[in-house]
């Protein structure tokens, strides 16, 4: 009986091969570099369509002065809720980051006594 061990292992099969050739580049990305992601619609190229200049919202409590936030006028709050129920973010309604806290609270204590509904199918007219 011949214990011997096969020194060599089996020629690997050989790789398909592609038509495919890998152009030459010079390290950088033809799109800009690293991160960027390539312009125009669908990454063809050219210019990025550039959304017209939306004017900024201000604020209504900091431009009126004699508005006040109060829990006990749903009228004032209804402006700054959903029709799903939900308070609407400070980005779209355009207050201010201390302005927004004050109608976020007034909203809670509006819908804790039912002022305001919670959700969509809490409906108070």
């Amino acid at each position: 009986m011949s214990d011997a061990i096969p020194t060599s292992a089996p020629a690997p099969a050989p790789r398909p091969t592609s038509s495919y050739q890998r152009p030459a580049t010079s390290g950088q990305r033809p799109t800009g570099g690293p991160g960027q992601r390539p312009s125009g619609p669908g990454g063809q190229g050219g210019p990025r369509k550039r959304r017209p200049f939306q004017r900024r919202k201000v604020c209504r409590f900091c431009a009126e002065k004699n508005l006040v936030i109060d829990y006990k006028e749903p009228r004032t709050l209804r402006f700054f809720i959903t029709e799903r129920g939900k308070i609407v973010p400070r980005r779209i309604s355009g207050n201010c980051a201390a302005h927004q806290r004050h109608i976020t609270e007034a909203i809670k204590r509006a819908r804790n006594i039912a002022l305001l509904p919670i959700a969509a199918n809490h409906a108070v007219n």
